[in-house]
């Protein structure tokens, strides 16, 4: 594949925009239409200069022909867009999460195979200096046997992001929590230490009672596959901004911490017979106004799109591993539906 590959993203909100400024800006890429059921969303859209549509099935009868589709609409949606896009010959480019359940995630699996087409998870975390360097260390087994593990992510979402009548909150299009604000710190855990068993959790409702259909926090253990125990925290409780993303290691060579508030800082390293190197500094996190998401590392994933369809490397997150991180939330949220979650009164 020699030409510049030609790219159409379904959903022109913010990850949207910037799916299309990402391809844009590549060499190898073109941007050859946007798609969002907003009318108002084709103003926003003039200056990328593309043809605008109000349906995914109106733009796959009458638009330009995609090489790659993304997927960049309500959690909801992923599994029957990804769907639509490879049925008409193109590959998948998918936000997180892949799908809300392993079974859709299966479908879209089955579909790329009978179609040859390839689907790619967005989960960038992969890609700051932090999580490249602990990848090292653990394929190195630098830490030796591991112990224990800790994430914690402590986050803020309030009413000015859980507004009446948009998908955010709502149980079907969103998912819940671990599926819209967490995923990425879970695809991070599974892939450093793989699959998880022996799962029990508590889930807790703070303060979105009247914001959302589902907890906003929980605290999580389990045992890896592999060995060693581990603990996930979460909430979106925090007051006003976002407090911390974090992983600690404890291994039987060494400890390491990562945190900040999007697991982008090195705060702890002592292990044994090894000196900390300089990390090249990590990408900012999203903004998007009055609340900030994970590291803006999007244009590493257009680069692996392209290089991977031209043949000069692999998927960075293939769409397995897409399946795996919603079936450890699926798993995970199994809890919930089987206990109570705790309102506060």
């Amino acid at each position: 594949m020699s030409d510049k590959i030609k790219f159409a993203v379904i959903g022109a909100g913010h990850i949207g925009k910037r799916h299309a400024t990402m391809v844009q800006r590549h060499p190898e890429g073109e941007l050859v239409a946007m798609v969002d059921t907003d009318p108002a969303r084709e103003s926003e859209v003039d200056p990328y200069g593309i043809p605008f549509f109000l349906s995914m099935e109106d733009f796959l009868v009458r638009g330009p022909k995609a090489d790659v589709i993304c997927i960049c609409t309500p959690n909801g949606f992923h599994a029957d867009q990804a769907m639509l896009a490879l049925e008409s010959g193109s590959h998948v480019v998918c936000e997180k999460p892949m799908a809300l359940s392993k079974a859709d995630c299966e479908r879209i699996i089955y579909k790329s195979l009978q179609t040859s087409k390839l689907v790619f998870c967005v989960m960038q975390n992969r890609y700051s200096p932090p999580s490249l360097w602990l990848k090292e260390m653990i394929m190195e087994n630098r830490l030796g046997q591991i112990f224990m593990v800790q994430i914690n992510c402590y986050w803020n979402r309030d009413d000015r992001y859980y507004k009446p009548g948009t998908w955010k909150g709502d149980q079907a299009l969103d998912g819940g929590t671990l599926f819209t604000q967490f995923s990425h710190f879970i695809d991070i855990m599974y892939w450093l230490f793989g699959d998880i068993k022996n799962i029990s959790g508590r889930f807790m409702d703070f303060n979105h009672a009247q914001l959302t259909d589902f907890e906003d926090s929980g605290l999580i253990q389990f045992e890896f596959m592999n060995g060693g125990a581990g603990t996930l925290n979460y909430s979106t409780a925090v007051w006003d901004n976002n407090l911390e993303s974090s992983m600690t290691i404890i291994g039987e060579k060494g400890s390491i911490k990562v945190g900040g508030q999007y697991m982008n800082e090195v705060e702890y390293c002592h292990v044994q017979d090894y000196v900390m190197p300089e990390l090249p500094p990590s990408s900012p996190a999203n903004d998007y106004g009055h609340y900030k998401g994970s590291a803006a590392n999007h244009h590493f994933i257009f680069e692996n799109v392209i290089d991977t369809l031209k043949g000069k490397t692999f998927a960075t997150t293939n769409a397995l591993e897409g399946l795996k991180v919603v079936e450890i939330i699926e798993r995970i949220y199994a809890l919930r539906s089987q206990g109570q979650i705790k309102i506060r009164s």
